[in-house]
């Protein structure tokens, strides 16, 4: 069944791929509103290379950080305007949300919801929110949480940009003296956007499609030369999407591989990133 195109829609595509307009109308159309298959469409026909994971974000609103000793912890808040968003009370309301996080270590926004509000226990965590709703005047939602518990032997880095829109996370093991590198780590990943850390973290389902794409490209050529330059589309897009294979936005000489194996030498310790995280409001 077809879903109706919308101007959002086509708006939609067209922040994702890059493509004009009226061409993002005619891929919706032909994909009868399926927004993915009009993607996949729009690439093998050659028209999309690079595609933006995500649209523009729909919601406003920023990811509050906190840090105690035991843990880092991340919270998206969500507002109706960018105008609540910077208000003084809303941000104040997000940053003790933060701090309570980080305190409870809470399993999921919903176990979070129902625990008592530390700064007056006569109100849970959703009774809290809800005093914030009516003293605003907009809907205020919780949206997503994590933590990252501090160990020893790590590292943890965290960047914050524009104002807690984009907030990135790298840890690195082996050492818990390099929080430097692993925000500078962060910030690049601000940049770069990737989506895994290993190529071997690209699911299966992933590749199939990026190599069918790259195939569909190719038509009227021999196999043998198919498969070798279908082999060279996929590193370049484990270089595209994977971090430790991206080049280093300080030196574009070095991948990030290549900067974490030379802290490793030079420190003398095992150093290697175990794990990033890149939340962008809305998104």
């Amino acid at each position: 069944m077809s879903k109706p195109i919308t101007p959002a829609m086509i708006k939609d595509l067209r922040d994702r791929t890059g493509v004009g307009m009226g061409k993002c109308k005619e891929a919706l159309e032909e994909a009868k509103g399926d927004m993915e298959l009009a993607i996949s469409n729009l690439r093998k026909a050659g028209i999309a290379s690079a595609v933006k994971k995500e649209g523009r974000a729909t919601n406003e609103g920023v990811i509050a950080t906190a840090d105690n000793h035991k843990n880092i912890a991340l919270v998206e808040v969500n507002a109706e305007t960018d105008f609540v968003a910077k208000n003084d009370r809303f941000q104040d309301f997000a940053k003790n949300i933060a701090n309570e996080v980080a305190s409870s270590n809470p399993a999921s926004v919903e176990n979070f919801k129902s625990q008592k509000y530390s700064k007056d226990p006569a109100l849970t965590i959703e009774d809290y929110r809800s005093t914030i709703v009516q003293t605003i005047g907009e809907n205020i939602q919780l949206r997503r949480l994590k933590t990252f518990k501090k160990e020893p032997n790590k590292s943890i880095g965290v960047y914050s940009h524009l104002g807690g829109k984009l907030v990135t996370v790298v840890e690195i093991s082996g050492s818990d003296k390099e929080e430097a590198l692993a925000k500078d780590i962060a910030m690049h990943s601000a940049a770069a956007a990737p989506e895994y850390l290993t190529e071997k973290d690209v699911p299966e389902s992933v590749i199939q499609n990026e190599r069918e794409i790259a195939k569909s490209q190719m038509k009227g050529k021999p196999d043998h030369v198919i498969n070798k330059i279908v082999d060279g589309k996929m590193e370049s897009f484990y270089n595209s999407v994977c971090l430790t294979r991206q080049e280093y936005i300080k030196d574009h000489s070095k991948k990030i591989s290549d900067v974490i194996n030379e802290r490793s030498k030079a420190t003398g310790k095992p150093l290697a990133i175990t794990g990033f995280l890149r939340w962008s409001v809305g998104q």
